[in-house]
C-alpha cells in the first residue's frame, strides 16, 4: 500500500482533481486538515474512518497514518490547497521515509489560482508582469529566511500572493506601500470557493480597513500588483497572428 497526500484544493467539493477523488472514494482511512476541506470529505465512503488533524501535531500526525498503513489501510492525507505549498509535505514525507512507508503526491487547485479564478484576472499580463511570487509573512509561524524580504520581492515588480498573511495586513500594506506607492491595486480572497467566500478590491491605502472591517482571521489570499486590476497590456506573442507558424504543425483541414 501507498500513502497518498492529496491536495484538497480550496475547499469546494468541485474543485478536486479526477484521481484526488478516486483516491478519496476508496480510502479506509482519510486525514484530513480542518475545517477547510470538510466539503471534500464527501467523496469519502460512509464506513471511511476520518481523522481530524487541527488538533494533532506532525509526530501525532504520522503515527496515524503509519499505523494504518502497517494495518494494511489504504490511507489518504488531505492538505489544502497544493501539497506544494506550505503543507508540511517536506516534514511528512521525512517521516514516512524514516519509517520505510511509500508515499506520493497527488496536485491540487491552490488557493492563489482559485482566488484569481474568482477575480477573472490572470496573474502575467503581456508587457505590465510576467513573474509571480508566491510567499508568506512571519508572526506565530516559522521565521522567514533573511534573504526573503517583502520588500525585495516587491521591487521585482512581480505579481506578489500572499499566504498565511491575512492577520497582518496592515503592517505589511505599509511595508509594500513604501516600495510600490499607495495607489497599487489589492485583492483579498478569503474562502476562494466556498459558501463564506468573501472578494475585497482596493489598494494598498484602504486594504487593511477592508479586511479589518470583514473581520477576515483566516483562509484568506492576498494578491498585490498591477494585473489584479485588469490593465492594458500587450496581446501575448504566442498567439499573435503575425507569428511565423510555417514550422509549425498545420491543422487539418475543415471538411
Amino acid at each position: 500500500m501507498t500513502v497518498h497526500v492529496v491536495g484538497a484544493g480550496p475547499g469546494a467539493a468541485d474543485l478536486l482533481t479526477v484521481r484526488a477523488a478516486r483516491l478519496l472514494e476508496r480510502a479506509d482511512v482519510v486525514v484530513y486538515a480542518g475545517t477547510y476541506v470538510e466539503a471534500v470529505l464527501e467523496h469519502c465512503r460512509p464506513d471511511a474512518r476520518l481523522v481530524d488533524t487541527q488538533n494533532l501535531d506532525l509526530d501525532q500526525i504520522t503515527e496515524v497514518v503509519v499505523d494504518a498503513h502497517r494495518a494494511g489501510l489504504e490511507v489518504v492525507r488531505l492538505s489544502s490547497g497544493d501539497p506544494s505549498l506550505y503543507s508540511a509535505l517536506h516534514e511528512l514525507t521525512r517521516r514516512l521515509d524514516a519509517a520505510q512507508v511509500p508515499w506520493d503526491v497527488t496536485p491540487g487547485v491552490p488557493a492563489y489560482a482559485a482566488a484569481a479564478a474568482r477575480l477573472g484576472v490572470e496573474l502575467t499580463v503581456p508587457e505590465v508582469v510576467q513573474s509571480v511570487v508566491l510567499t508568506r509573512t512571519q508572526a506565530r509561524s516559522t521565521a522567514m529566511p533573511s534573504s526573503e524580504e517583502l520588500e525585495a520581492f516587491a521591487a521585482t515588480g512581480a505579481t506578489l500572493a500572499l499566504h498565511l498573511a491575512i492577520t497582518r495586513t496592515r503592517p505589511l500594506a505599509e511595508r509594500l506601500a513604501a516600495v510600490l506607492g499607495d495607489d497599487t491595486p489589492v485583492a483579498v480572497v478569503a474562502n476562494a470557493s466556498q459558501e463564506a467566500e468573501v472578494v475585497l478590491r482596493g489598494t494598498l491605502a484602504d486594504v487593511a480597513d477592508q479586511v479589518e472591517a470583514a473581520g477576515l482571521r483566516q483562509a484568506a489570499v492576498i494578491l498585490v500588483g498591477p494585473a489584479v486590476a485588469r490593465p492594458d497590456g500587450a496581446e501575448s506573442y504566442l498567439y499573435s497572428p503575425t507569428r511565423d507558424r510555417t514550422s509549425k504543425r498545420r491543422l487539418p483541414p475543415a471538411e
